[in-house]
């Protein structure tokens, strides 16, 4: 059957106009469609965030140490890495440690290296001088015969006992001390900075007086004066009996009774 003039022509109108519609649902479709491209996009950037989160998650740190002089170093790796817990054990695994420029017994700052691949990480290690006990030293005076050696042993010095650490660890100076003219003389100590210091007495030995009946001679503590010897402590008196200094408030009980 065939379509009159006027039949086609509307045909033709209304096609052209469901043409139209078509096209303007496929705009639409398009338009409601771009939510989805920027949820593409959105996931694109999120994937990208997690990948760098990831990054800095396996991001290795390494750490300064500090030891005290003498003591062993760690070899155990994990020791010199901070942050461990965000390190993958794959990448723990593949680091490799060098700290043969450390030297333990000396004090001092030295550089240690951690290597991944190609990438070298540089770390610090102090190590340290060991602490020392804190002491306060006692000096004594020494009393010494002109020509009489001086001990070189700082013990001999020292009032009371020390340990040896302390001993290892003190630096005697006697070098002002002249044992071979009378004088009064200063000797150091020195320990952990602080300077201590004593005195040393060198004195003539008393002169031996020969007569026909004796022969006298002072005690070191004494000295000839005329024909009796003189203590050299003025609370003491010379006892011709028992050829010794005493002290005179012990003649004086002795006297009593």
């Amino acid at each position: 059957m065939g379509m009159t003039k006027k039949q086609a022509g509307i045909f033709s109108a209304t096609l052209s106009v469901f043409s139209v519609v078509m096209i303007g649902s496929g705009f639409v479709l398009n338009a409601q469609n771009e939510p989805i491209v920027h949820t593409k996009y959105t996931v694109s950037v999120e994937k990208k965030k997690i990948a760098e989160a990831q990054a800095k998650t396996d991001e290795i740190k390494i750490k300064d140490l500090e030891i005290e002089i003498n003591n062993p170093i760690s070899v155990n790796i994990k020791d010199y890495l901070d942050d461990i817990d965000k390190l993958k054990e794959t990448t723990i695994k593949a680091l490799k440690l060098d700290t043969s420029l450390v030297n333990i017994n000396q004090a001092g700052t030295y550089k240690y290296t951690i290597t991944y691949g190609k990438k070298k990480y540089i770390g610090e290690i102090k190590v340290k001088e060991k602490e020392l006990p804190n002491v306060t030293l006692t000096l004594k005076s020494i009393k010494l015969k002109t020509k009489e050696s001086l001990s070189s042993n700082p013990r001999t010095f020292i009032e009371g006992e020390i340990s040896d650490e302390v001993y290892n660890n003190l630096t005697l100076d006697i070098s002002k001390v002249d044992t071979q003219n009378q004088g009064d003389y200063t000797y150091y100590i020195i320990y952990k900075g602080v300077t201590y210091q004593g005195k040393v007495e060198v004195r003539d030995p008393g002169p031996t007086i020969i007569s026909p009946e004796t022969t006298t001679t002072c005690p070191d503590d004494a000295k000839l004066d005329g024909n009796t010897c003189k203590c050299n402590d003025d609370k003491k008196e010379y006892n011709k009996d028992e050829k010794k200094c005493i002290d005179k408030e012990i003649e004086k009980e002795e006297a009593t009774e």
